[in-house]
């Protein structure tokens, strides 16, 4: 078969690909050549090349070599070439192109009510961070009775805290109803229906006195300069859930002053935030801020129990 050209229709890579291998070949060709940007579960035009033609076709994401050189029906080739074709043409993340996003391997709905979910907070959920036999910020995760996610979009990480912790009541709070909206979707979805929350609001006003466990949260900590030069895929999301003011770290802020009134004696803060270790480092020289290092980052998320935050800072 003769190498397909990039300027193909949808209909004519769906006549001329035949297989599994073929469409991913074509699709990293096609992302390549229109310099995509990635950052919504993916770095690359291979990994994002896998995932649209595995998740298009129904196929288990983490299993590629049984399907590799798959022969596929005309309509499946329509289906995976309209999507390539649409990640190129709208410069979409692919995670609104199939309403799919993964955290930790489970599935969660999506759309452009919601950022796509990419929090390393999953990642430390499902660590030995979490119960685990040596150091850890919680000891016995089945001990836990309240937790919070604060900011919690599609409610995906409200989801997996339901899971590590399996005697928790799970809050969830967003100030977006169309957010909180996805969010119940993926509850119901979930079956821990009867043991998280759903509240609309703005950080902890809905919640009134409540103490908290844990509290988890992955807000918004995108600064104005970055806001000013995002790329087009990211310019399909919400903006309120990016932007943190001029260094990206006023919602942050917020919740560093008022996490102490809702947090339990022994409890913790768990926070994502992206950039800014050194300001905040430098803005609290009296909070020691346990940075959690995960398999790509580190100093970007942080750890703080009830006794480490200070009241009214």
């Amino acid at each position: 078969m003769t190498k397909p050209s990039l300027d193909l229709t949808p209909a004519d890579a769906a006549t001329e690909l035949r297989t599994v291998r073929d469409l991913i070949r074509y699709g990293v060709s096609r992302f390549t050549e229109a310099d995509l940007d990635y950052g919504h579960g993916t770095t690359n035009a291979h990994d994002e090349a896998v995932f649209m033609v595995l998740e298009g076709l129904s196929l288990p994401i983490d299993q590629l070599d049984p399907y590799v050189d798959a022969r596929l029906t005309l309509a499946e080739r329509r289906k995976v070439a309209d999507l390539l074709h649409a990640r190129v043409e709208t410069r979409k993340p692919a995670s609104y192109l199939l309403n799919k996003a993964y955290i930790q391997g489970i599935p969660f709905y999506v759309d452009e009510r919601v950022i796509v979910p990419r929090s390393y907070i999953g990642e430390i959920l499902f660590s030995d961070l979490i119960g685990g036999d040596d150091f850890t910020l919680v000891e016995d995760p089945t001990e836990v009775e309240r937790v919070l996610d604060l900011c919690t979009g599609s409610g995906c990480l409200a989801i997996l805290a339901a899971q590590i912790f399996p005697e928790a009541q799970v809050d969830a709070v967003d100030l977006s109803a169309d957010a909180l909206e996805v969010a119940k979707r993926n509850v119901t979805d979930s079956g821990f229906e009867d043991r998280i929350a759903l509240h609309h609001g703005d950080l902890f006003a809905p919640l009134k006195n409540r103490k908290y466990d844990v509290i988890i949260t992955n807000p918004p900590y995108v600064d104005a300069e970055a806001m000013a030069n995002l790329p087009p895929e990211f310019r399909h999301e919400p903006q309120m859930a990016l932007a943190s003011g001029e260094d990206g770290l006023d919602i942050v802020r917020r919740i560093l002053k008022e996490a102490p009134k809702h947090l339990t004696p022994e409890g913790g803060l768990l926070c994502e935030f992206g950039t800014g270790r050194e300001i905040l480092e430098a803005e609290y020289p009296d909070l020691d801020f346990f940075w959690v290092e995960t398999a790509n980052s580190f100093g970007e998320v942080f750890w703080l129990t009830r006794d480490q935050l200070k009241p009214g800072k």
